[in-house]
Formats: C-alpha cells, sequence, structure tokens
C-alpha cells in the first residue's frame, strides 16, 4: 500500500512519523474523507472548502500550494494502489507537526504534517435496503463539533458501544436534544417532512448532509432545519442517517425500539435514490 507523508510517496510500512508529532501528543490536527468513484472525488470542491475552514478555525498554517495539490496527490495514490475503478476513499490529515511538547503552539515555521492514503470501500447495499439497527448515547464532546478533528475519542467509545449492542451506530443526545451520530448525520421524517439538527458548533457541517438537503427540495420534500428531542425521535416515520461512506442509510430500529414501521420509508428511499443518482452519474458502478 502506497501512501503519501509530507511530500513522499512511500510504501505504508515505511512511512514515519515523530513520535513528538502534536496530532500524537494532542490530538492537535485535523481530518476528511472523500468518497471516491471510479478513480474520481466525489463532491471534491466542498470537501476541499470544509478542509480549508477546518485549518483556519485550528490555526494550523499550510502553504495554499500545497492544499491545492492535494486533488493530485489522490489521482496518484489512487493509481499506484489500483483504485482507478469501483469506489474507494481518500484520507487527509494535517496536524500542526512535530515540535518539543508544550501546550501552547510550537514556534512560527514549524512545518505541519500532511498525510493521506486511500482504502477500498464496499457499499452494504443490502442493510440500506432494509435498514439498520442504532443505539443513543450521551453527547459529551467539545462544543466545536463543527470542526473536524482528529480528537474523536467519544465518537470511538459511542461506536464500539453500538457495535457491542449488533447495532450500526450510535446518535448522540445532548440535554435531550438529538445531535448527529458518531461518524453520520441524523435525520428524521415526521408528516412527509425532513428535519434535522440545524448547523452550528455542535454538529459537523456534513457534505452528504448538504447534498441530502439539495435533493429533498429538488423533491419537493419539505426541509425544516430543528432539531427533534430524543422523545421525538421515537415518535417520527422514519429515520435515516447519512455520511460519506454511509450514503443514505435507514435506521429501523433505535435502542430496540421500532421507529415508525419497522422499514425503510418512501421518503428515506426517494432521497436514498436521489444521491444514487449523483454519486454515479456518468459512472458503470453497480448500484
Amino acid at each position: 500500500m502506497t501512501v503519501y507523508l509530507n511530500g513522499e510517496f512511500l510504501p505504508a510500512e515505511r512511512a514515519r512519523i515523530s513520535v513528538l508529532d502534536r496530532g500524537f501528543i494532542f490530538g492537535d490536527g485535523i481530518y476528511e474523507v472523500w468518497r471516491v468513484v471510479e478513480g474520481k472525488l466525489f463532491e471534491h470542491k466542498r470537501h476541499d472548502r470544509r478542509l480549508r475552514r477546518g485549518l483556519d478555525t485550528v490555526e494550523i498554517t499550510l502553504p495554499v500550494k500545497e492544499i491545492d495539490g492535494l486533488a493530485a496527490v489522490a489521482d496518484r495514490l489512487l493509481a499506484e494502489n489500483d483504485l482507478t475503478s469501483g469506489e474507494g476513499t481518500f484520507y487527509v490529515e494535517i496536524t500542526r507537526g512535530a515540535a518539543p511538547r508544550t501546550h501552547a503552539y510550537p514556534p512560527a515555521g514549524t512545518k505541519a504534517t500532511v498525510f493521506a492514503m486511500v482504502n477500498r470501500f464496499e457499499v452494504p447495499h443490502a442493510l440500506r435496503a432494509t435498514g439498520a439497527k442504532a443505539i443513543t448515547q450521551p453527547d459529551v464532546r467539545w462544543l466545536r463539533c463543527d470542526v473536524k478533528t482528529v480528537q474523536l475519542l467519544p465518537n470511538v467509545m459511542a461506536k464500539q458501544h453500538a457495535q457491542a449492542a449488533g447495532a450500526l451506530e450510535a446518535i448522540f443526545v445532548r440535554d435531550t436534544v438529538v445531535t448527529e451520530g458518531t461518524h453520520t448525520s441524523v435525520l428524521g421524517v415526521k408528516g412527509g417532512e425532513l428535519r434535522t439538527h440545524p448547523l452550528s458548533s455542535l454538529i459537523l457541517p456534513s457534505v452528504t448532509r448538504e447534498l441530502v438537503l439539495e435533493i429533498a427540495r429538488a423533491q419537493n420534500v419539505p426541509v425544516r432545519e430543528v432539531a427533534f428531542s430524543s422523545r421525538e425521535l421515537f415518535e417520527l416515520d422514519e429515520l435515516f442517517i447519512c455520511g460519506t461512506t454511509t450514503d443514505v442509510t435507514p435506521i429501523v430500529d433505535v435502542d430496540g425500539r421500532r421507529i415508525g414501521s419497522g422499514q425503510p420509508g418512501p421518503v428515506t428511499k426517494s432521497l436514498y435514490a436521489g444521491l444514487q443518482a449523483r454519486l454515479y452519474a456518468g459512472s458503470a458502478v453497480a448500484r
């Protein structure tokens, strides 16, 4: 497997990052994940925009030329890892770099660490057709969830609890309000209206969420960006999660309680079809 690290393309087993890297010591970094279809980055501009916003927010400096060059990095990694057909993901992580351990930022001029890799992605079509289970978990994350940082311990632990419960995802609840999943956006349907938590510091500005809302409006589905409570969660007609590798996945059971009819609903199915059309426009990838 060939990866990219600080300007070099090399085998993964030869890639070395300092033990003093601030991503390792402090979780001081951000990341981004693109979906890849037939060797092409899906919605590259939107992911690129979020990456740049994240760098600005956490005050990590990276030359614009280097950010601009990430698409070319992806192209080479996809070619060298034989991922120019089918589906995959492109992962980029950028940290504040390696420096003596101290909480304050390192001296000006400390070079950021830039790492990238690609992986093949297998779409779980059957699960998206039948629906999945989820659990709820307290949202104990920090208050800047709108930044895609590598500080993911609460997400990791909640996802593990979901896996242990035989569920696909854990849905976060903060002060009785449903926010999002460990790596997904959460959307519900009630009376034909699509509802989801509004953009704020409490949720990630998901690229897939943005696309799904656009598709919903194009399909004349009423959209209301208003949060629903954990009580209202169980009164929804339909519930689904969405994300870069999740597409639109129906959730038919939460904490052992049936959601709606217990089957993927018509709005969810329609939005899934709409997103598939966007993902695979002009592509021969099996849907």
